[in-house]
């Protein structure tokens, strides 16, 4: 699954775009209704003759996922329900779908394993030589609570430039966790969402660059 974030250019002028509250309604919705159909999608798709284990590396990398993709769609939403920014709100509305979509797919493979959507296992278990890479019990590129308290009160500009930094440090985390998992699954499946988070947020990369420097010379 790929991005479809459109460029800045592509957007409504400012004001065209619903209240935030109407916004959050509609992506809302969306994104209960993308989850539920990726995952039914999901469960039928995947081979049930390969079941991966418990302590496998897809599980693990499927649960710790999800996890991660968890905030990064609470940070979407609050962006693309706060911010006034055309480009911030298509690109946190295209990150929200994206991600709650991928965690559909996510979930309903760790049940037709029939596994636990958790884990008894430390978060990145599954991924060799990760000493180091939880920090204050946070994955790679997670916002601390104060971090995501912070982005909730924030407004405007802030708003904006507090978001495209979080979620940048956030892809970046991402990107190395699904780097690590196509290297080790040797799961189709695993490897093609990975392999689809990897493209999607290395160009959703580029994109955070580009509006933090217009947000920076304004």
């Amino acid at each position: 699954m790929t991005s479809q974030a459109t460029s800045p250019g592509a957007v409504d002028a400012p004001g065209e775009a619903a209240p935030g509250g109407r916004r959050f309604g509609y992506l809302g919705v969306a994104l209960l209704l993308i989850g539920l159909l990726l995952g039914v999608l999901g469960g039928l798709l995947v081979p049930r003759f390969t079941a991966p284990r418990d302590d496998s590396v897809e599980a693990g990398f499927l649960r710790d996922m999800s996890t991660h993709h968890a905030q990064a769609v609470e940070m979407a939403m609050i962006a693309h329900t706060g911010s006034t920014t055309p480009q911030i709100v298509t690109l946190s509305s295209d990150i929200a779908l994206t991600q709650q979509g991928q965690i559909g797919y996510m979930q309903a493979w760790l049940r037709d394993w029939h596994l636990d959507p958790t884990g008894t296992e430390e978060p990145m278990a599954w991924m060799p030589d990760s000493d180091g890479a939880i920090v204050n019990g946070l994955m790679p590129g997670m916002a601390t609570p104060e971090q995501m308290a912070a982005l909730r009160k924030a407004t405007g500009k802030d708003l904006d430039i507090q978001f495209l930094t979080l979620m940048r440090a956030h892809h970046l985390g991402g990107v190395h966790m699904a780097q690590e998992a196509v290297e080790l699954s040797d799961n189709e499946n695993v490897d093609w969402i990975a392999q689809s988070m990897v493209s999607a947020q290395q160009g959703e990369i580029q994109l955070i660059d580009t509006l933090l420097k217009q947000l920076q010379t304004t």
